[in-house]
């Protein structure tokens, strides 16, 4: 009797719980290597000296002032960069966000053309503006209110003002993505029911606003803790932060256990304002959604009732201010003192890189107003083997960085906005961690494990590194797309027989394609401007862009600086517009 063949094995479709493992897997797989595990050993070598444990590493660090003293001024420092920050942009962010299609698009040019601006162009353009022969000094000269130049560098005032313009655009942006989600009409229902504005504006649109502020003020936050580049260049040696600390105790001692707990003593201060922050008013906020956080009906505690008599006195003070002028018939539109704030805000945001923009092409160094008219800077740049070589591989890096990123995070988004699945916050707390994580610890980790492994002086090890601060980026700029997204056009796909991945590739990709290379551009000049994991991973000779400026600008300051800044501010603005008509097209 002839045996009857089994019928072959009928393909089973893989599960909704598997497609979702595989869709976060290379995200996980890529943060738990790059980023958890270096920290990790950054933590445990903190612990060692002499190969064993001991606790010698903190007892220097917690025993000897001028660490405390540094940490505190590290503290100081964000603490007033934040507060001027955020409340420095809230008016702009207010502005942008009541504003019509076509003027909002106008101003968010501005803040993101300085957004994506790099640090080191920005410092240099403060080193120019406040210098002894800067164009301060020089207008209060030519107006007699000073007789000789003033010191206005290397203090305290200066790495402020320097941190401030940097991370200005950081808060509006923050802020931006909550009240761009607010219901106008409430406030215009208070009003007809016998609000007068300014009670109005306290009691319903700023509450609902807080929680923008208090993500856009943990953002700035976090981000100035971890700086290095205006304390360094701005500042003396009496505003020295934690971070040139650890520069000092890697690069010139190689000192790594007490790096290390310098480092670790830096994590917790972030994680403990980055707890407080999820306790308050929720992490989903850093995605523009509401607050979760509710407290219990009918009752208020005692920071409620203080928080509300605060608004209340407020809303009082400004309609009084208000009641001072006299009264115009009511018009739609911004009023006229926030338009004109918004618009002094953003030409001083503007105004320090122009300035360089006449500077290099002065015929010898950085004097105002410039002397002279030469081409002779570019031509260095162009004909010099160094600079060529460090652009060429900040295009690849950032070229290859983009397209890891956007393989990477597009999954994630589609994740989040459209998977029905359990600890999403989970997933997207460990989605934001190279957000919240200062890039210090995280450049210092990774000089660690790349030692070990070969990939220091790598560009491996450079887009690695990149694209584990690129991938959050890409995953909620493709996120905010999807959330506009008709999923109706997707059924309709399917309903007329196209399967899920049919669908995606025809329906989904093309729609939302725009978007995709919105968020491939923003990874791209993260890469292209990142200067901390460049500057202990990519070797002595083998320097991204950034590095190369950031070595000169460390040596000497020289028109040949300006013209390498003015190269990437046209750079940057090309990108800004390109991502712009993108997403008009989109739309």
């Amino acid at each position: 009797m002839t045996a009857i063949p089994a019928p072959a094995a009928t393909r089973r479709p893989m599960s909704r719980r598997s497609r979702q493992l595989l869709m976060a897997a290379p995200m996980v797989l890529l943060l738990v290597t790059f980023l958890i595990y270096p920290s990790a050993q950054l933590f445990l070598l903190s612990f060692q000296k002499g190969g064993g444990f001991s606790l010698e590493n903190y007892q220097r660090l917690l025993g000897t002032p001028v660490y405390l003293t540094v940490m505190m001024l590290t503290l100081k420092i964000s603490v007033v960069t934040t507060i001027f920050a955020v409340i420095a942009g809230y008016p702009v962010a207010y502005l942008i966000s009541i504003l019509p299609k076509a003027k909002k698009g106008r101003i968010l040019f501005w803040i993101l053309l300085s957004f994506w601006t790099s640090f080191l162009v920005r410092a240099f353009a403060w080193i120019i503006l406040l210098g002894r022969n800067g164009v301060v000094n020089k207008l209060l000269q030519t107006l007699g209110i000073s007789d000789a130049p003033i010191a206005l560098m290397y203090n305290f005032s200066a790495v402020v003002i320097g941190m401030v313009h940097a991370l200005l655009p950081l808060a509006v942006l923050t802020m931006l993505s909550v009240m761009e989600n607010i219901d106008r009409n409430l406030t215009r229902a208070a009003s007809t029911l016998g609000a007068k504005p300014g009670m109005a504006f306290w009691k319903i649109y700023f509450p609902l606003s807080f929680p923008g502020v208090t993500s856009g003020a943990l953002m700035v936050f976090v981000t100035a803790i971890g700086f290095f580049i205006f304390p360094a260049l701005l500042g003396g040696r009496r505003e020295t932060m934690i971070t040139q600390i650890i520069i000092e105790q890697i690069i010139q001692t190689m000192n790594w256990g007490f790096a290390s707990a310098v480092a670790v003593l830096l994590l917790v201060v972030v994680l403990l304002v980055f707890v407080l922050y999820d306790r308050a008013v929720g992490l989903s906020t850093m995605t523009g959604e509401s607050s979760a956080r509710k407290g219990r009906p009918g009752r208020k505690g005692i920071f409620s009732r203080i928080g509300d008599a605060i608004l209340t006195g407020l809303g009082h003070a400004s309609d009084a201010i208000i009641g001072l002028f006299p009264r115009r018939r009511a018009r739609e539109g911004a009023p006229r003192p926030l338009v004109g704030f918004v618009t002094v805000l953003l030409a001083v945001m503007t105004l320090p890189v122009l300035l360089m923009i006449p500077l290099s092409f002065a015929e010898s160094g950085l004097n105002w107003p410039p002397q002279g008219f030469t081409l002779k800077w570019y031509q260095q740049i162009f004909n010099s083997p160094i600079w060529m070589s460090a652009l060429t591989r900040s295009l690849v890096v950032g070229f290859s960085t983009a397209v890891l990123a956007l393989l990477i995070g597009t999954p994630v988004a589609f994740l989040m906005v459209r998977g029905r699945m359990r600890g999403k916050t989970a997933l997207l707390a460990f989605t934001l961690m190279p957000v919240v994580m200062p890039n210090m610890i995280l450049s210092v980790g990774l000089f660690y494990l790349y030692a070990k492994i070969g990939l220091v002086g790598t560009n491996l090890g450079l887009i690695i590194g990149h694209t584990v601060i690129a991938v959050p980026y890409v995953v909620l700029t493709v996120m905010s797309v999807l959330r506009n997204y008709d999923t109706r056009l997707d059924l309709a796909a399917q309903s007329l027989g196209a399967t899920p991945i049919r669908t995606l590739r025809l329906v989904t990709l093309p729609i939302i394609g725009a978007g995709m290379i919105s968020a491939f551009l923003f990874a791209f000049t993260i890469s292209f401007d990142e200067l901390t994991i460049a500057l202990f991973t990519s070797g002595g000779m083998s320097a991204t862009l950034p590095k190369q400026l950031w070595d000169e600008v460390s040596l000497s300051i020289s028109p040949l600086l300006a013209a390498v800044s003015t190269c990437l501010f046209l750079f940057v603005t090309v990108l800004i517009v390109a991502v712009g008509l993108l997403n008009r097209r989109q739309k």
